[in-house]
């Protein structure tokens, strides 16, 4: 295995600890003007530039992850619930932020009913998704809808847990 030597590592993490904020990126994230939603596991007090410090290295779809890429549905059901509606308020932020980037939304379903009932109430949350991000001002042109109906479970086996998290819609980026 390779040794780095630790004197080699040293100007560069005195360079890292001695690096400052622009006065307006400071000002941004002060007033609220930068990104704030926290990542999972990285405390509520995230700040738009440590933020943008955060996603710099990830893909636009680990970014999408990080935000929610999916909502879930009570059974039968294809309305967006309050919780889910969280989410998408969260995705239309980040889609109108990176307008380039595309999203196919998947509905999915559990393994309960028929295939092609349970693929038309797939499309059906997939629409609904779609409508709410349109809603919310994001170019419907940027989103196409596929269902899967239940061939692609999320969790596998038969309860009522699980049940519950196939029921879903999933964004994913193109």
């Amino acid at each position: 295995m390779k040794r780095t030597n630790p004197l080699l590592l040293a100007p560069l993490l005195l360079l890292a600890a001695c690096s400052s904020v622009r006065d307006s990126d400071q000002q941004a994230s002060n007033t609220g003007g930068g990104y704030t939603t926290p990542f999972p596991g990285s405390g509520a007090g995230t700040t738009g530039v440590e933020q943008s410090n955060l996603t710099a290295n990830l893909t636009p779809q680990q970014q999408l992850a990080q935000i929610g890429d999916r909502v879930f549905f009570a059974l039968d059901q294809f309305e967006v619930s309050p919780e889910a509606a969280a989410t998408l308020d969260k995705q239309a932020e980040w889609l109108r932020a990176n307008p380039a980037i595309t999203l196919t939304i998947e509905g999915h379903c559990d393994e309960r009913g028929t295939r092609e009932y349970n693929l038309a109430l797939g499309q059906k949350r997939a629409d609904s998704v779609r409508r709410y991000l349109t809603a919310n001002g994001v170019d419907a042109n940027r989103l196409q809808v596929l269902s899967f109906g239940k061939e692609r479970p999320a969790v596998a086996g038969s309860s009522a847990d699980v049940w519950a998290q196939n029921r879903r819609a999933v964004s994913v980026v193109n």
